[in-house]
């Protein structure tokens, strides 16, 4: 951009504010409306697009990639849902639930759960809620005993609840007899009992735990104490709270943030400006998103949270020389232009790398990161727009007498305040020690790669809560009774899909005891404390078919045999259950896989367990293991993030650079400017790795925050490192101006905004507090590395970046200015 049309852009702001403030109040209402409108009366604004809310982390992946399409597929087939898994406790009776009261209560907490329906507002006629045929509980599921030698009985394994303590034992001992039940529906000691309920859509499972947390709150007393977790109920309950978070944690940050300007600013009015750049900056962005069609979801919904502090970084930066300046002209509009003519350049470059950052992830091969990263692009231009017409405008606007008493004294105001001698005495040391910072910031990238490769790539939405949030505690308590609350299913499918080859392969014996070997190796893994197939059921009801004798708790040696098996199975109430497990023609099988960790490397270590397993041991017939099911679709799509993160990092710091060339008009000027922003993310990373935090989702994000701020100091440092050193003819010269104005700016941005987001840090949600910390570290890291760093490469660099210096004559009344 030239400097005529930077030199118009703010004339025509100073010249004209009161029309600059309307407009950009006009333009903000106006969307804002466009957003809400439709979204408030959709009947009145059917051409608009209304708010519309997704928090289902299986929307990371877009929707025809292959393994949701599988995963669609093979639910299908199966008739499977997705489950909200509820436990009852009892740990101080000696029976634990399996006394008379417990079976009681929990009998009809079963009957109140099967009625959990609600009319579907997007298919009259048709309910929403729990599956009822297909729940699993003590008093929906079969028994299945010997009936004498060849014929098997089934029966409810509890029609009513018991009357006596005899009755009440005896269940939990059939139960424990049926493999599909012990550790699934009933733990090995007796203290707890589990209910399975089937979802029509996973997004029910948050009003699903809701009703029943209402019906169990009578239960205090009695010793039984209700746990409800499972991944469906993790993902749709922090979509809920995440936006009570956000109405709390974002005005927060501001109001902290605000705080903090005004400690070092004391002008109330001045840094109102910078909060109503942040405010409508993202208003404005999140209103684009929805009038564009945009599904708010987990990312998106956090783009206010990156704004706000990308917005007011500039408008500090303007406060900040504001302050310095007006005290010398006491003349708001000469002050102002000065401002901006000194500063326009940097923040206009500071932009178009943050946006970069941001818009690289539009790479990423996730929809909702390309959203995210798209959007927080184009809010940090309509940030950085508001700002260098707003904030000038608003100045303007101001009389005259409101700005008494605003700014340094007259004088040098390095010697004001602790800041300014602090930071006087900081230039002086790194210049005269350069080697020795350069040598700790070696010992820095070098721990820093450490760390890097220490760091582990894991997520789990239930870790997105507190330790001590009731979901996480349920989590911890259910798995520790039970074979795992978190499911994954194999799906084992023939190769070639040869109709002739593989019909009824899984009525073939050698087909089921491979199946069976298999289950065994997963159980090895110490993750998975569960799985159930039909192999499982067929050897159950092989086993009453002769007598009930343990010794017969095998697999059949015949097809015909095992027909048997699987037709007597059929005879009972929910003969619906075999074809969970198997497809009607027996050329299709799926195994329920119960982790007791929904962390993705755990089920990556399942994953390699049975690659490990069928490389060893190929199985007797052409099929193929697949895996679907929620804990493995979040594994995927973390792989994707984190490899998409990667190429979206790269891609822009190669951009980046090549602005820092263009802006420098050196190639030279742009590395030296990457060099913060490398041992920024470098450090911040690195101490992930260090301290053990997992690589999750907000992490990965944060990478292009990192970069985009990173950037600005540096950015802003050497381009006042540049027009100090021409005015002074001397680096040495140069070095206390710069140490003066521009690193206090640097310095109270990295303050002020560091010091803003630490209030996420008591956030309940574990993802806020993520964000909080790491952006208050990329603030403060940024800031350092640039006031330590760069000077001390200037420093021993000096010969090559300011070649025509030794030749230069200094003028002295420029350095006096240089000093001011």
């Amino acid at each position: 951009m030239s400097e005529n049309t930077e030199s118009s852009w703010l004339q025509f702001a100073t010249d004209r504010p009161r029309l600059t403030v309307w407009a950009m109040v006009v333009a903000t209402l106006a969307l804002v409306a466009l957003a809400a409108l439709p979204s408030v009366w959709p009947e009145r604004f059917g051409l608009l697009n209304p708010l519309t809310i997704d928090t289902d982390p299986e929307n990371m992946l877009s929707s025809d990639e292959p393994v949701r399409v599988f995963h669609d597929d093979m639910k299908e087939q199966f008739s499977l849902y997705d489950m909200v898994v509820v436990g009852v406790v009892n740990e101080s009776n000696p029976d634990g639930v399996f006394n008379v009261g417990s079976l009681r209560r929990i009998y009809e907490l079963t009957e109140y759960a099967s009625t959990l329906r609600w009319p579907d507002p997007d298919n009259p006629g048709r309910q929403e809620g729990v599956v009822e045929e297909d729940m699993l509980a003590l008093s929906r599921v079969d028994n299945i005993e010997q009936e004498g030698v060849g014929s098997v009985r089934f029966s409810w394994l509890m029609p009513e609840p018991p009357d006596t303590r005899n009755q009440a034992l005896a269940i939990l001992e059939r139960a424990q007899r049926i493999p599909l039940f012990d550790n699934t529906l009933v733990s090995a000691d007796g203290k707890a009992v589990a209910l399975y309920l089937p979802l029509t859509s996973k997004d029910m499972s948050y009003r699903v735990r809701e009703a029943l947390l209402d019906k169990v709150a009578g239960w205090k007393d009695t010793g039984d104490q209700v746990y409800i977790t499972g991944l469906p109920v993790a993902e749709d309950t922090f979509g809920v709270q995440m936006f009570y978070q956000m109405a709390i944690s974002a005005p927060l940050a501001m109001l902290v943030i605000f705080l903090a300007m005004w400690w070092f600013f004391r002008h109330i009015r001045l840094i109102t400006s910078a909060m109503i750049v942040a405010m409508v900056a993202a208003a404005s962005t999140m209103a684009l998103l929805v009038i564009s069609g945009s599904t708010v979801h987990i990312m998106s919904s956090m783009i206010p949270v990156f704004i706000m502090p990308i917005a007011v970084l500039d408008a500090v930066h303007i406060l900040s020389e504001f302050f310095d300046r007006y005290p010398l002209h006491r003349d708001r509009h000469r002050a102002i232009r000065e401002v901006m003519g000194i500063l326009f350049k940097p923040m206009l470059f500071t932009t178009l790398t943050t946006m970069a950052g941001f818009a690289s992830l539009a790479l990423t091969p996730i929809p909702p990161v390309q959203v995210f990263g798209i959007f927080i692009a184009i809010g940090v231009f309509l940030a950085w727009l508001c700002t260098v017409t707003f904030i000038p405008a608003y100045i303007m606007l101001m009389p005259e007498r409101r700005l008494t008493g605003f700014g340094h004294a007259a004088g040098d105001p390095d010697q004001d305040t602790v800041m300014g001698r602090w930071l006087r005495r900081l230039g002086e040391g790194v210049v005269s020690h350069a080697r020795a910072v350069l040598v700790v910031t070696m010992v820095v990238v070098v721990a820093a790669g450490y760390g890097i490769s220490q760091i582990r790539i894991n997520d789990n939405p239930v870790k997105w809560f507190e330790p001590e949030h009731p979901i996480r505690v349920a989590d911890r308590v259910l798995n520790e009774h039970f074979g795992g609350t978190y499911m994954a299913y194999l799906a084992l499918v023939p190769e070639g899909d040869n109709a002739a080859q593989d019909n009824q392969i899984f009525k073939r014996p050698e087909v089921l005891r491979y199946i069976a070997r298999l289950q065994q190796r997963l159980g090895e893994t110490g993750v998975v404390g569960k799985s159930n197939s039909v192999a499982d059921l067929v050897k159950t009801v092989h086993r009453e078919l002769l007598g009930g004798d343990d010794g017969a708790f095998r697999i059949p040696d015949s097809p015909a045999a095992v027909a048997q098996t699987l037709l007597t199975y059929q005879n009972g109430h929910r003969p619906q259950d075999l074809w969970h497990f198997v497809t009607p023609d027996y050329r299709r099988a799926s195994i329920w896989v119960q982790l007791t960790s929904g962390d993705n490397r755990d089920m990556s270590r399942v994953v390699q367990a049975l690659d490990d397993f069928i490389a060893a041991n190929p199985p007797p017939a052409s099929i193929q293991a697949r895996w679907f099911g929620l804990n493995y679709i979040n594994v995927v799509w973390q792989d994707k993030m984190v490899s998409g993160m990667a190429m979206a990092l790269f891609g822009s710091f190669v951009v980046v650079l090549l602005l820092m060339a263009l802006l420098f008009r050196s190639l030279l000027w742009g590395l030296l400017c990457m060099i913060p922003l490398t041992v920024t993310i470098g450090a911040i990373y690195g101490l992930i790795g260090i301290i053990g935090k997992n690589y999750d989702m907000p992490v990965a994000v944060l990478s292009a925050l990192s970069l985009g701020l990173a950037v600005d100091y540096a950015i802003h440092f050497l381009a006042r490192a540049r027009a100090t050193q021409a005015e002074t003819g001397s680096w040495r010269r140069s070095v206390a101006p710069m140490f003066g104005e521009p690193a206090r700016a640097i310095t109270r941005n990295a303050i002020v905004l560091g010091v803003g987001f630490l209030p996420l840090l008591a956030a309940p949600l574990v993802p806020y507090q993520t964000v909080g910390v790491f952006i208050a570290a990329i603030l403060l890291t940024a800031g350092l590395s640039t006031l330590l760093i760069l000077p001390a490469l200037v420093t021993l660099l000096q010969r090559w970046l300011f070649p025509g210096a030794r030749r230069a004559a200094p003028n002295p009344q420029n350095q006096e200015e240089g000093v001011q």
